[in-house]
């Protein structure tokens, strides 16, 4: 069951927010899209990042597809279990697969979907 009190994206990320800051990752969905998650490229903490942008990348055995921020904000703490076990993304994705903390600045203009909205996005009912 894919958790309802976070935000989804239409690039299939996701977002919770604890206080003013965001914890980010893929979806189950994307996960399973993937396939098999051999390393996964993060940022530093401090960086600046906006929303849209790329915040990293995940190489599976099939291709390499970029991770994009659903807000603006700074890094704060990045997953650094996902270095030695970035198959925790296919085991955990809304868990101990989360990948960034963001310092949020804002949220406006972020197109942040629903758990409804993104199910109906994927084509589940």
């Amino acid at each position: 069951m894919r958790p309802t009190d976070i935000q989804y994206t239409k690039e299939h990320e996701w977002l919770r927010m604890e206080g003013d800051q965001g914890v980010i990752g893929v979806t189950d969905f994307a996960a399973s899209e993937l396939g098999d998650i051999v390393y996964i490229e993060l940022p530093g903490t401090g960086t600046s990042i906006k929303a849209g942008e790329s915040l990293g990348s995940i190489e599976t055995v099939k291709a390499v597809e970029d991770l994009y921020s659903p807000v603006s904000g700074v890094v704060v703490d990045v997953n650094v279990k996902l270095e030695d076990n970035p198959e925790l993304v296919n085991e955990d994705p809304f868990g101990d697969g989360w990948m960034v903390r963001l310092q949020v600045e804002n949220l406006e203009g972020a197109e942040l979907l629903s758990a409804e909205e993104y199910a109906s996005e994927i084509g589940e009912e």
